[in-house]
């Protein structure tokens, strides 16, 4: 027996993409696998440590937990979306390098897209505030300070470049 197979429109970092995909096809899997688009990493494949986190519509979703053909109509951002458009960091990856935010990496992407809506919704947290932004993400290398650190920075970089704007 074979598995029928579905025509999506994935709409991914502002471009979209036709893919033909069984209907339980993880939209992690099809990103990665049919895109090419590796920036998602899947860790635990149960939505718990949050390495696969995207933005659909705007919101932190974990790709692993969700069908591609769901996706349909979405607008998906994933970590490779977020920097700037002349190339250059964006403010949350900006603030990330220069917080030493990261160690292994495997979890960064889904920590970068994490803040990034964080920070969209409130963009002067204080610290609790911060380190609440970052609970639902597992990191087993950094102890989190550096990554509370760099959810901090990415907010003072954000402030001012709405001033200079």
């Amino acid at each position: 027996m074979t598995e029928e197979l579905h025509q999506v429109t994935l709409s991914v970092n502002g471009v979209a993409h036709e893919v033909t995909v069984p209907a339980r096809r993880l939209l992690s899997d099809a990103l990665r696998h049919d895109l090419g688009l590796t920036g998602t990493h899947v860790g635990c494949e149960h939505g718990v440590c949050g390495a696969c986190t995207v933005l659909l519509d705007g919101r932190p979703t974990r790709a692993c937990l969700m069908f591609a053909v769901t996706a349909q109509g979405a607008a998906i951002t994933t970590v490779e979306g977020l920097a700037e458009p002349d190339g250059s960091l964006g403010p949350v990856q900006q603030a990330f390098a220069e917080c030493h935010g990261l160690q292994c990496g495997f979890c960064t992407p889904g920590f970068l897209t994490t803040i990034t809506a964080g920070l969209r919704d409130n963009p002067t947290p204080t610290h609790e505030e911060a380190r609440e932004m970052v609970s639902g993400n597992l990191c087993r290398c950094t102890g989190y300070q550096n990554i509370v650190k760099a959810v901090e920075r990415a907010a003072e970089l954000g402030r001012t470049a709405k001033d200079a704007s």
